[in-house]
């Protein structure tokens, strides 16, 4: 590439972040790189709330499953279904899902490059240059010139290490799926569409382990914070327990998940954070997919008034967008892992509440409409003294 060519704005990172960034940029107009590594999979298990799907114009046809009903499994393998009444949850495979938004942003207008982000430097103009490696062996490295780069490379994003002094403050995760035949049902002749997640130490320590229906294929996969715990091994047992020990394995991915948004998305100049960099995975629930795409979306806009009004000070406006919208959110879910998961007495009578229809019925439409549900302010109230209750093992699990 002609080391002359300027682009508006170069997106590292082509995951839902950086790919939904990409899309919009380009589609207002602006000159948009995107610069992705090639074969990279994060684990997930690719639950996609109705508001995404309303809000970022998916189609029906990337949805591997349609979820109605989830069930928690506690530590003494007691299960609690938890109906979504009037509505589902949508479950993508992020292999397809990925390259289908990195595709439309494309079809949008923004170029697409493939390789490994190395190092962020500015030349004489003081504009931001993007070197990358080539990410196969004889591929080609280059470099990509911009007015401002949006950091959308994942958790322990190097774009953060390098321009955001904050980033090093994250707190992870680490995730291990495998993706799954599907077993199918003997009497429907469909494939197996459970949904579960299982609250057990033995699974993990700190988080949960999962079941996640994708059509032909399952997620099966469970997360930890704590680095000595064996993940590949939990899955093992998993699989084990639950008559997916001897279905065919397709893929198996590994990477480390933010909990916790950074205090500081940009570096007062020209680098903006979307995504997994910038934190914006919810703690409970894992849930990213959605956030990411916001993040990518806010990160863009705050590009584009920079560039419009020449003042890196807009680039703020992401940060303080997404967490006037979540920042309460994130919080209430923080507060909830660090009380309910703390170990397996607290996991039992979790699970316990989830009998609650109370807590079945506003816990869906936070999670459908990514938004606190503020009417019936009485069941709000009754959930309070619930939880209350619970932890004072004031009434059994």
């Amino acid at each position: 590439m002609a080391q002359d060519e300027i682009f508006d704005v170069v997106v590292v990172g082509g995951g839902p972040a950086g790919a939904t960034a990409a899309h919009d940029l380009a589609g207002r107009g602006l000159k948009v790189a995107l610069l992705d590594r090639a074969g990279r999979i994060k684990p997930c298990g690719g639950a996609i709330p109705p508001r995404l799907i309303r809000d970022f114009d998916i189609p029906a046809s990337l949805l591997k499953a349609r979820v109605s009903l989830a069930t928690m499994v506690s530590p003494k393998g007691v299960s609690v279904d938890m109906p979504i009444n009037g509505g589902y949850v949508g479950m993508v495979d992020r292999e397809e899902f990925d390259e289908w938004l990195r595709d439309r942003a494309a079809q949008s207008g923004a170029r697409r490059f493939t390789g490994r982000f190395e190092t962020l430097t500015r030349g004489s103009d003081g504009l931001p240059v993007v070197h990358y490696a080539a990410k196969e062996p004889g591929g080609e490295a280059g470099a990509l010139k911009g007015r401002f780069v949006i950091g959308a490379d994942g958790a322990n994003s190097t774009v953060a290490r390098q321009e955001v002094r904050e980033s090093k403050r994250g707190k992870f995760v680490f995730a291990y799926h495998e993706i799954v035949e599907a077993p199918v049902d003997a009497a429907t002749g469909a494939p197996d569409g459970r949904c579960e997640i299982y609250y057990r130490g033995a699974l993990s320590p700190d988080f949960y382990a999962w079941i996640f229906p994708h059509g032909d294929t399952m997620s099966v996969g469970s997360g930890s914070a704590h680095k000595g715990f064996s993940l590949k091994t939990s899955v093992q047992t998993l699989r084990a327990e639950t008559g997916l020990e001897d279905v065919a394995t397709i893929r198996r991915e590994g990477a480390p998940i933010p909990l916790k948004p950074l205090p500081r998305w940009d570096n007062g100049r020209d680098v903006v954070l979307a995504g997994d960099a910038a934190g914006v995975v919810a703690p409970a629930s894992g849930e990213g997919i959605y956030y990411a795409m916001l993040g990518g979306r806010l990160a863009a806009e705050a590009a584009e008034q920079a560039i419009v009004l020449g003042d890196a000070r807009a680039l703020k406006l992401a940060r303080k967008r997404f967490m006037k919208e979540h920042g309460r959110v994130f919080w209430i879910l923080g507060i909830m892992q660090r009380v309910w998961y703390v170990n397996d007495k607290r996991r039992e009578r979790f699970v316990s509440m989830c009998r609650d229809k109370d807590v079945q019925r506003l816990t869906w439409e936070a999670y459908m409409n990514k938004a606190l549900p503020r009417r019936d302010p009485l069941a709000h109230v009754k959930i309070f003294f619930k939880d209350l209750a619970h932890l004072l093992r004031i009434v059994p699990p």
